[in-house]
């Protein structure tokens, strides 16, 4: 891979611009009004931190160009997704998303080598998307999307597809003071929540072991099939605190009951 090479995607990366903690804090407020242009600088000001994360995957021998614009992918998700109320920085929660989005693009473009015309395709819609939200300030269909690059929505279609894959539910999303948060972590599961539990084990009598702030959490969690990030709004802990006294509170249930 190319280290050398100053130019990227037709992006020139000497020139990309650097923005300090009262400019990213700013500019995020703004994007959270639904502003499409600092939501842009705020993605430009940050291209940097995709650079830097593919350096660290210099032995592929993947194009430099499809790393970064995977990269840019990951950084996308990662602003859309950020919530300022976790109290941790920006980078800390966007570098394993676009670690994420890399690895799963060399893992399954190792097995299932995806067409360059394809990608091509899959890259210019996602990119024509983008521009769309911000001009119209709503997300495009398929078919306007079709219509303003000049492919057929089908073909769009089938290229998005190609370059999808699953994530896995022990993918890392961030790490707060040393506990990792999986995406496992932020996912209610409505279908199968922990009546299935009441069926087999004695889970009051094990409940009855918990203080009373983690038999809130469990409630929340497997009864109300509420997400970590609710559970923490509503009693006004972090998600990460959370985290730790879920597994925590798991762990003396399952102690108990295998007792």
């Amino acid at each position: 891979m190319a280290q050398g090479k100053v130019e990227i995607c037709g992006v020139n990366t000497s020139k990309l611009p650097l923005l300090n903690a009262e400019e990213k804090e700013s500019l995020f407020s703004l994007i959270k009004q639904g502003d499409s242009k600092a939501r842009q600088q705020y993605i430009e000001g940050n291209l940097r931190l995709v650079l830097s994360i593919i350096k660290r995957f210099s032995s592929s021998c993947e194009n430099v160009d499809d790393l970064f614009q995977i990269g840019c992918i990951g950084l996308i998700k990662a602003i859309d997704n950020f919530d300022t109320s976790l109290n941790v920085k920006f980078s800390t929660y966007a570098v394993p998303m676009i670690i994420g989005e890399i690895r799963r693009f060399l893992r399954d473009n190792n097995t299932i080598r995806v067409s360059r015309s394809l990608k091509d395709t899959a890259y210019k819609a996602i990119y024509t998307k983008e521009a769309l939200m911000r001009k119209n300030a709503k997300e495009p269909s398929i078919e306007e999307i079709a219509a303003e690059i000049g492919i057929s929505a089908t073909d769009i279609t089938y290229a998005l597809d190609a370059i999808q894959s699953p994530m896995s539910l022990y993918e890392p999303i961030f790490t707060d003071g040393g506990d990792t948060l999986y995406v496992m972590d932020q996912i209610s599961d409505k279908k199968n929540k922990e009546e299935t539990w009441i069926e087999h084990l004695s889970l009051s009598e094990a409940m009855k072991k918990l203080n009373e702030r983690e038999h809130e959490i469990i409630t929340l969690r497997f009864f109300e099939g509420k997400t970590q990030m609710e559970v923490a709004r509503m009693i006004g802990i972090s998600q990460a605190q959370v985290s730790r006294l879920e597994k925590n509170a798991l762990q003396v249930m399952r102690s108990y009951l295998a007792g």
